[in-house]
């Protein structure tokens, strides 16, 4: 069969469909790729095709955004320069590409195009998630940034916050794009477009366990959840020598990671640098854009670029990040109590997920001063109940087993369209 899979967003987007596509190309199936040139050495690297949206320079540019990182404006952000931008370009690729009878396609959530292909086209299409929150219920409802948590309200009073949601906010900013694509196809325009549109009637595919979104009466019937995928980079395997001397050097340090797409944690490591301190800790910042770093940092901490977390995370004593969905897996793989200051986005969703696992805790933003991070960090790192479920969860993840569960479900859809 013939793949297309769409990976919009930073490393923690890129990586699991990557994964999934390097899967597919091990069991002889050729896989093409839609995803910003800024990845092109990932999705080569992996040996897969990369069908180019946009430029690198485009990628740089919406990184270092001021409002990429906001709670409100973020999401504007993402859904007019993201998803809506990039909605015909899409389709044309497809349009190109995609082969009746022997191309399947697999959607990253924020690609419409894809859904709007297969409705035309009746082209076989798993709509592709990483994380629970994507997917809407209004019984164990995700949380959201700046929203109250809506945890114990009546099940009408969250179907009426989710309809204000589409009406006054998400559909406006996304629904003109879609619905002028689908005009010039000759398809009927449509409405409450993440809530009741936009997964693909045929598979809805969840790229975490059960465990840490358990399936919701609401979701579509046809949902499947298969667990983590947990890849890095073929060319990522190893740690470089400096990382590796580094954690030779002393006890296992703390990582601090603000998110690969993140060039505005500034304030992030100066608290990190403190926490160490005081915790008397040595500590890890990963970040590929040294220039955000403050001066002044103690010894007790050292910085680096990219590392493979798969390698790094099993031999460090915590992880501290923004609560990005891919990295939330790899520190559950690893055994680690983590602590989140979720900015945007899934962040706050995935970290209460953790906290209710008991392996985390949420520290918001403003909150997040070296006192209070120092006092969750201490408290997760001294509790044996911590260490005891954190190694009961690791001993659950099984990337090459959640990637296989999805390249099942991916082949059975060509199997069912071909017969």
């Amino acid at each position: 069969m013939h793949l297309i899979l769409s990976a919009f967003g930073s490393y923690g987007d890129v990586l699991p469909m990557v994964g999934l596509g390097a899967t597919m190309r091990g069991r002889g199936h050729r896989v093409q790729v839609i995803v910003n040139p800024y990845f092109q050495s990932v999705v080569e690297g992996a040996g897969l095709e990369m069908l180019p949206l946009g430029t690198a320079d485009e990628y740089r540019e919406l990184m270092l955004h001021p409002d990429l990182w906001h709670p409100q404006r973020g999401l504007k952000l993402v859904m007019t320069r993201g998803a809506a931008h990039y909605m015909g370009e899409v389709y044309s690729l497809l349009e190109e590409h995609y082969t009746a009878g022997d191309t399947v396609l697999g959607a990253h959530g924020l690609d419409l195009a894809s859904r709007i292909f297969q409705e035309k086209h009746r082209a076989p299409l798993a709509s592709i998630h990483y994380a629970p929150m994507a997917l809407m219920t209004v019984h164990e409802t995700s949380r959201y940034m700046g929203t109250p948590n809506m945890a114990k309200w009546p099940r009408w009073a969250k179907r009426a916050m989710f309809w204000a949601a589409d009406r006054w906010m998400v559909d406006p900013l996304i629904a003109p794009t879609v619905n002028e694509l689908r005009a010039r196809q000759g398809l009927s325009p449509v409405a409450r477009i993440f809530t009741s549109w936009n997964n693909s009637p045929q598979l809805v595919l969840g790229l975490f366990p059960d465990w840490f979104g358990p399936m919701q009466p609401d979701w579509p019937a046809h949902t499947a959840v298969v667990g983590f995928p947990l890849w890095d980079p073929p060319a990522e395997e190893a740690l470089s020598a400096e990382v590796e001397a580094y954690l030779r050097a002393g006890d296992p340090p703390i990582v601090f990671a603000p998110g690969s797409a993140n060039m505005q944690a500034t304030e992030f490591f100066r608290t990190a640098g403190e926490v160490c301190e005081r915790l008397g800790r040595r500590g890890l910042l990963m970040t590929k854009y040294p220039s955000q770093l403050p001066p002044g940092l103690p010894a007790c901490v050292r910085s680096f670029g990219f590392v493979p977390f798969s390698k790094l995370l099993p031999r460090v004593a915590a992880l501290v990040h923004h609560g990005g969905i891919g990295t939330c897996a790899q520190g559950l793989a690893s055994a680690l109590p983590q602590v989140v200051m979720p900015m945007a986005y899934d962040q706050l969703d995935n970290g209460s997920r953790l906290a209710r696992l008991g392996v985390g805790a949420v520290v918001p933003q403003v909150k997040f001063k070296t006192t209070r991070v120092a006092a969750v960090l201490g408290e997760l790192l001294g509790s044996a109940d911590v260490r005891e479920r954190c190694q009961d969860l690791a001993s659950r993840c099984d990337g090459p087993a959640s990637l296989d569960a999805a390249s099942d479900l991916l082949e059975g859809l060509h199997e069912r369209r071909i017969r």
